[in-house]
């Protein structure tokens, strides 16, 4: 099992005397602000679920010279809309059913000339509009998805569909419904070590092609979207990253996945003297594939975990955050988590109603809306996390604006 995490200094005025120096604000890396000297690390270690915070970790200092903020976000969703009655038709199961289970009542299918690339790029824009930010001055496009419509990646075609003139670096994260989380840590990464200025962090995904629609199990949880957020550097006091927490678990890929599957070589290829197994057939994906009491278990096991490390890096505390924004993946365990961290349910943003599991799409969708609705605020804090297959879970803690 694979982790890393660590911290970027919020406002160094507002929260260094909060730091404790045993959490690993110390070393060789040292950022100035206003005449105060703070010292920044982040660090990655792999160990053992179990010893998580126990200081035995390895640690690397690491200069950092900026902070990122942000600036704007977007969202945008398939035109159909399906709902629990729809879904009746199709298998075994009714409206009250699903929502007691889940919370969910309705999501939304791409069809018709509905695309993936067409939405994260509808989003984006919607991102740029907010930040009032030109799409030629985007350094780099990160598309958090495990559903592209390339074998090869579709952020490239993010830029071309925004009339990006300078061909920007823009390539796919990998992470199924933890893959946002990746993609701000991984922008804010190349605003502070890099020099980007502007990086659009999207996450798009479009699980009901991968949905079995005959497994009432897991066909009632899935929807498609996307949504997008504007990462912009800035000067280290204003930094709007505080601090992270991310994971892997391999073994628990077995709970939730979509394997590759192999067709079987037909007779003629195999009888015309062609060695054993060649040429190969075209493969193909199975069907999404869950265990959802393991699933349930492992999420309202790691992320309260994951949560609290990254509050701990970030040197705050649960009460510091204004809101909860969790991977909308089931009300059931936006509660439960909500309960182990003492977060009153008024101040967990959750719009799973209308959508579902959007998957890498989930959290900037949601983040959206409560911006544009006036929840959210400029100067809000928000603990956030994603969590889903891989198995991968990882926290941010974050200023809105």
């Amino acid at each position: 099992m694979a982790n890393a995490y660590g911290f970027f200094t919020p406002s160094v005025q507002s929260v260094r005397g909060k730091i404790n120096p045993s959490i690993g604000v110390y070393g060789s890396g040292f950022c100035s602000s206003k005449g105060m000297t703070a010292r920044v690390l982040c660090t990655s270690s792999v160990e053992g679920v179990e010893k998580l915070g126990s200081g035995s970790e390895s640690r690397v200092p690491r200069f950092v010279s900026k902070g990122c903020k942000l600036v704007g976000c977007g969202s945008a969703v398939p035109s159909l809309k399906v709902s629990n009655d729809d879904l009746a038709k199709l298998v075994e199961t009714n409206d009250e059913w699903i929502s007691t289970r889940t919370g969910i009542r309705n999501r939304r299918v791409i069809s018709g000339e509905d695309s993936l690339t067409g939405l994260a790029a509808e989003a984006a824009r919607k991102a740029l509009e907010m930040a009032e930010v030109h799409p030629d001055d985007v350094d780099l496009v990160l598309l958090c998805t495990s559903t592209p419509e390339d074998l090869f990646g579709s952020a490239p075609q993010i830029p071309k569909a925004l009339g990006c003139k300078k061909n920007p670096l823009a390539f796919d994260i990998t992470a199924a419904c933890s893959g946002f989380i990746l993609g701000l840590v991984s922008g804010s990464s190349y605003i502070r070590g890099s020099g980007f200025k502007n990086v659009l962090v999207i996450g798009a995904d479009a699980l009901s092609r991968y949905v079995d629609w005959t497994d009432r199990g897991t066909c009632i949880l899935f929807g498609d979207a996307a949504g997008a957020v504007l990462l912009q550097a800035c000067d280290i006091e204003d930094d709007g990253l505080f601090g992270f927490d991310l994971h892997s678990d391999g073994d628990g890929q077995r709970h939730l996945h979509a394997t590759m599957k192999q067709q079987v070589l037909d007779d003629a290829a195999a009888s015309n003297g062609a060695a054993s197994g060649f040429p190969p057939n075209c493969p193909s994906y199975s069907c999404i594939k869950m265990s959802g009491n393991e699933v349930f278990r492992f999420a309202v096991r790691a992320v309260p975990q994951s949560i609290e490390f990254a509050l701990q890096n970030a040197g705050l505390t649960g009460s510091s955050i204004d809101w909860l924004l969790l991977h909308q993946a089931n009300q059931r365990i936006l509660d439960a988590v909500a309960n182990r961290l003492e977060v009153p349910l008024e101040r967990v943003i959750s719009n799973l109603a209308n959508y579902g599991n959007t998957s890498a799409a989930s959290i900037p969708l949601a983040l959206d809306e409560a911006v544009r609705s006036g929840q959210v605020k400029p100067g809000h804090t928000i603990a956030t996390a994603g969590f889903g297959a891989g198995l991968t879970w990882g926290s941010a803690i974050i200023r809105w604006g």
